[in-house]
């Protein structure tokens, strides 16, 4: 039995991530994406905090699992590469990512029915921390 995941007051989106990623959800229909849509906080880009992962965050994540360390920048399909780091945030992983903050557990299940998890180490560059508000 798979439980709804929590997102309100655990997830937050800038407002410019909602807007794109509604766009994208107009192309591909996944629960997990309209659910995120609908529940997670949602801020300005100048107010969310250093410490969440918005799209084109290059993070450090820890597999649960192995304990295995791998950087990773979160990013639209279009620019998805699994050899260069580039985690699509329409995949398992990637939808698990956005909006979650330094220090959290992300979980997900592949198409497959595998369970992953990791947690965030550090976010090595944020755009909007780095101020730029329009990435």
């Amino acid at each position: 039995m798979q439980t709804a995941t929590p997102f309100h007051g655990e997830r937050t989106l800038t407002d410019l991530d909602h807007v794109r990623l509604t766009k994208l959800q107009g192309r591909q229909s996944l629960p997990a994406l309209d659910e995120l849509l609908d529940l997670t906080d949602v801020v300005s880009p100048r107010e969310v905090a250093a410490d969440v992962v918005t799209m084109r965050s290059k993070l450090v994540i820890a597999d649960a699992r192995s304990g295995q360390h791998q950087t990773i920048t979160l990013c639209y399909p279009a620019d998805a590469d699994a050899a260069t780091g580039q985690v699509s945030v329409l995949s398992p992983v990637g939808l698990a990512l956005i909006g979650t903050r330094v220090g959290a557990t992300a979980r997900w299940r592949t198409p497959g029915g595998e369970e992953g998890a990791a947690q965030v180490l550090d976010i090595l560059y944020q755009p909007e921390a780095s101020g730029d508000y329009t990435a």
